[in-house]
């Protein structure tokens, strides 16, 4: 079973630690240490790649929420003045065609109808 990428990355420092400082002058495997550092070292470069991509898409995701925020805001800024708007207002169609439901054709919100109510006699003795 292959290891995961963190299990990989710590097998690559403690191999490059422990022969760099027990066995520097000796090869292993047809790798002198600068062999093996040079052959390992395109699994470190891409790690380093993918920790600035991952830090690059935070901030794009961030600049993307602020971004977004604000135009959140100047689209209820338009929105709210058509529905000001004397010639246009809650139930015209370009407050429809921009995706709201007219005024005229919102339901009530009830769910059920209304019980009748008849009236109670109240017979009294006499």
């Amino acid at each position: 079973m292959p290891l995961a990428p963190k299990e990989i990355e710590t097998k690559i420092n403690a191999v490059v630690t422990a022969w760099d400082s027990l066995a520097s002058d000796a090869s292993f495997g047809g790798f002198t240490l600068a062999k093996f550092k040079t052959k390992v070292q395109p699994s470190l470069d891409v790690r380093t790649e993918a920790e600035t991509l991952d830090s690059q898409l935070a901030i794009a995701l961030d600049k993307r929420a602020t971004a977004d925020q604000e135009s959140n805001d100047a689209i209820l800024m338009v929105v709210n003045s058509i529905k000001g708007d004397p010639e246009h207002g809650e139930d015209s169609s370009l407050y429809a065609a921009m995706g709201y439901v007219r005024k005229s054709e919102r339901k009530t919100g009830m769910k059920h109808q209304r019980p009748s109510v008849e009236p109670t006699v109240v017979k009294l003795a006499a």
